[in-house]
């Protein structure tokens, strides 16, 4: 199974790509060198660093007729890497 599990397209992640920063959603035990050793066989490009983060779950409820449901959203660990300059990563060349 890959570390990297889906790349971050939002409107903040996709403003950060003109500097060269992408952001990935990782595997939890994934540490920074094997997540710059993934991006670069993966991509092809040269990591310059990465930074990591847990996002912590938050909470959800929602009024039902049966009462109110009460959950939680998965807690995940997100990277944000640089690359040099020059390189690019482009999620949509697959589609």
């Amino acid at each position: 199974m890959s570390i990297l599990i889906k790349p971050l397209v939002t409107e903040k992640f996709s403003a950060m790509n003109e500097y060269g920063k992408y952001g990935f959603v990782v595997e939890r035990s994934a540490n920074k060198v094997q997540i710059r050793q993934e991006v670069e066989k993966k991509y092809g490009v040269t990591v310059e660093f990465v930074n990591t983060m847990v996002q912590p779950g938050k909470s959800k409820s929602r009024s039902t007729k049966a009462g109110v449901i009460k959950g939680k959203s998965k807690t995940y660990k997100k990277a944000i890497v640089k690359v040099t300059d020059g390189d690019i990563i482009d999620f949509y060349s697959g589609i």
